[in-house]
């Protein structure tokens, strides 16, 4: 069934106790990291803060490979914080964090056979011509993997065969609990600061990614809503072999949105165009949005875009993309009283913010509304504008007494389209934002 050479992986801990002890043995590395990087420190005759002694590129590896180790939402609130769409890390500690966004280590194929047999009984094997035990992908939840039915079996159908983590569900809790934890032993949330609405917000969207018949019903929705638009492709689910810890969907082949870096501008400007304009669908339109913009999620095969893996998809309540329509009105009017009542609303300012801020924030604002909604092409690959707003936003965010935590909900879809823009800026593309954005700011509010 499977080709060989067998792929190698580490089992996933699926106990609580042994997850438990994975973060705590990590709570422990950072410890001694931090305690030999005083002492070495003191030795050249520094005085190092205790921020620069945790946050240190050793400190963050230990991090991410332990991460990555033990999947599922321990990785995925890993992948959360090291987000090229607005992480307050130094940029050396997002380039080691960002293994966990690369991918996670596999499940060796005797833990696969075992999670195969509970879910489709120990006769499974018979089913297939082939089953790859080599992971396509291998994610916070889950890993990929292609197969072919026996010809008796539907067709001999080519699948996907997506295989979620042993005790990943059961641990999703304990798992953002104990990672919060951490974040507070490191210091890098602030005291005082309430992250409860936002930890209670991470526990809800990854049990709702950890049920795959949630998924498969996201799947079919999104097929049926693009079923007659040109510029896309999403898989058809397999039933049959679906359960809430296995989704089979027919394998739809293409190429990486990375391979179209040498294809002609007018390509690029398409495939960007056809994705940003989908996302503003999602938000504006449909009130219901795919919210993870991994760049392994879109697939190229030539003509249309393929969309994968709709375990992050969500609703957007009407008041948050009402939110985000008047941030646009207010940046395409360059209203900047508009702009502060939004930002408002949105949390990120309020009585306690000093004018300092307040100020550093509108121009932030205006700086971002200028480029971007101008009249004419922005030229998402040349462009410094997100490298420029990151060094102010994090100088900004020095001062931590004036954090503030955002709806979790927007939370969400800022991820999505942070990640949008990076989408656009690895494809090169060169894109009339402003005439994308002006048919979605003239429709009427959903209900």
């Amino acid at each position: 069934m499977s080709r060989d050479p067998r792929p190698k992986g580490t089992p996933i801990p699926s106990g609580r106790l042994a997850r438990l002890t994975r973060l705590g043995g990590l709570a422990a590395g950072v410890a001694g990291g931090t305690l030999a990087e005083g002492a070495r420190a003191l030795a050249r005759g520094e005085r190092p803060g205790m921020g620069d002694l945790l946050l240190t590129p050793a400190n963050a590896r230990r991090v991410a490979d332990r991460l990555a180790e033990m999947r599922g939402a321990a990785m995925k609130m890993g992948q959360l914080l090291s987000m090229d769409a607005g992480d307050l890390l130094p940029p050396e500690l997002s380039d080691i964090l960002a293994r966990l966004r690369a991918g996670a280590d596999p499940m060796p194929p005797r833990q696969l056979g075992q999670v195969l047999d509970r879910e489709w009984g120990p006769g499974w094997r018979g089913r297939f011509v082939d089953f790859d035990t080599r992971p396509l992908a291998a994610a916070s939840i889950g890993q990929v993997h292609r197969a072919r039915l026996r010809a008796d079996h539907d067709e001999g159908r080519d699948l996907a065969i997506k295989v979620q983590y042993p005790g990943v569900a059961r641990s999703i809790d304990s798992d953002v609990d104990n990672v919060a934890a951490l974040l507070r032993l490191s210091r890098l949330a602030p005291e005082g600061l309430d992250l409860a609405p936002l930890l209670a917000e991470a526990k809800r969207q990854l049990r709702e990614e950890a049920d795959y018949a949630a998924e498969a019903g996201h799947l079919r929705r999104f097929g049926a809503l693009l079923a007659d638009d040109p510029r896309f492709r999403v898989p058809e689910v397999a039933a049959d072999l679906s359960t809430p810890r296995v989704l089979a969907m027919t394998y739809e082949p293409g190429e990486p949105l990375e391979s179209l870096a040498r294809a002609p501008q007018a390509t690029r400007d398409r495939v960007a165009a056809a994705i940003l304009d989908l996302g503003l669908a999602e938000l504006f339109r449909l009130g219901w949005m795919q919210t993870d913009p991994n760049l392994a999620n879109y697939r190229w095969d030539g003509d249309r875009v393929v969309l994968l893996d709709f375990g992050a998809t969500r609703s957007v309540p009407p008041d948050l993309a009402r939110l985000y329509r008047r941030m646009l009105l207010a940046a395409r009017d360059r209203d900047r009283t508009a702009a502060e009542a939004a930002l408002r609303a949105f949390g990120a300012l309020d009585d306690r913010t000093p004018p300092a801020h307040r100020a550093e924030a509108l121009a932030l604002f205006d700086l971002a509304a200028g480029a971007m909604l101008h009249d004419g092409p922005f030229d998402f690959g040349r462009s410094d504008l997100l490298q420029v707003l990151r060094d102010r936003g994090t100088a900004l965010a020095q001062d931590r007494s004036a954090w503030r935590v955002p709806p979790a909900e927007a939370i969400f879809v800022q991820r999505k389209l942070g990640g949008l823009y990076l989408l656009a800026a690895r494809l090169g593309a060169r894109l009339d934002l402003r005439a994308l954005v002006a048919p979605y700011l003239a429709e009427p509010d959903l209900a």
